[in-house]
């Protein structure tokens, strides 16, 4: 990555990964641009600890969406970032997880791309990755799963029709991962059910991924919404379901250093092919 005084007259655009929430988890190359930034545009899942990390003279532009709550229109954030751009300033354009893991960030690189101004992206530590593994739950296991999805619970209000095809997903995927979908999380359990996914299998619902106030909530699809309608869960949230759910509590290792307590529901224990499945070749 050129330094700043390079840079001084061209102008660039980061579109950098801050990670899921812990800010130890944004990677080095994207510490390194947040360090050289005039500019930096950050989202609302974005650890505010990074800014910490920003020049003293960066100008700091907070572009969250929340439910409710856009104080910017994605145009107007495109409209931000390429005038800086186009000033000569250094841009970081900071997200949430991976800028192209349900980010938007494809978007905005055909944004620039069409505009015709320099971008690179820093690709970060998507929370479809790492709350799992926060939680104890490893996405992919010998014996329990071969083959992971991520699905996004939330597709735009406005279109014709769901492009999930949750019935494919049921059948074909053995471990299912699911962003943006706790103000969902009946109607997808019922779809899932409805494409003759076991009642029985285990379910997961992970709250404030990798950040000190994470709780875990782990049961079956066929009690799932009542356990986490109880604790009333808060955003954000991810979603997993599939047979290595029942590994999380053996492999359960952060919930308890980081409040001092424990996991908040007891997940079934896994079903896999047995002993083999731990076995190394």
């Amino acid at each position: 990555m050129r330094t700043r005084k390079a840079l001084a007259v061209e102008g660039k655009v980061y579109l950098v990964g801050a990670g899921p929430g812990d800010a130890g988890l944004i990677t080095v190359k994207g510490l390194k641009a947040l360090k050289a930034a005039d500019v930096i545009l950050y989202d609302h899942l974005v650890n505010e600890a990074l800014l910490e990390e920003a020049r003293p003279d960066a100008e700091l532009i907070y572009v969250g969406k929340r439910s409710g709550d856009h104080r910017y229109r994605q145009s107007e954030i495109n409209r931000l970032f390429k005038e800086r751009c186009a000033a000569g300033k250094i841009v970081v354009r900071l997200k949430g997880g991976d800028p192209f893991v349900f980010g938007r960030g494809g978007e905005e690189a055909l944004e620039l791309a069409e505009s015709g101004l320099a971008f690179e992206v820093v690709p970060g530590v998507s929370s479809a990755l790492a709350v799992p593994a926060y939680a104890g739950i490893p996405l992919t296991q010998r014996g329990f799963s071969s083959s992971v999805a991520f699905i996004t619970g939330h597709e735009e209000p406005d279109k014709a029709e769901e492009s999930v095809d949750w019935g494919r997903l049921a059948a074909s995927v053995d471990t299912l991962v699911i962003l943006m979908g706790l103000s969902r999380l009946e109607s997808i359990v019922g779809r899932l059910l409805a494409a003759g996914k076991d009642a029985a299998t285990p379910a997961a619902v992970i709250s404030r991924g990798t950040m000190s106030a994470q709780v875990t909530v782990a049961g079956t699809l066929d009690d799932i919404v009542g356990r986490v309608g109880e604790l009333r869960l808060e955003p954000p949230a991810i979603i997993v379901v599939g047979e290595v759910v029942g590994l999380s509590g053996k492999l359960s290792w952060f919930e308890g250093e980081a409040r001092g307590g424990g996991r908040r529901g007891t997940p079934p224990a896994a079903r896999g092919s047995g002993p083999s499945a731990y076995e190394e070749p």
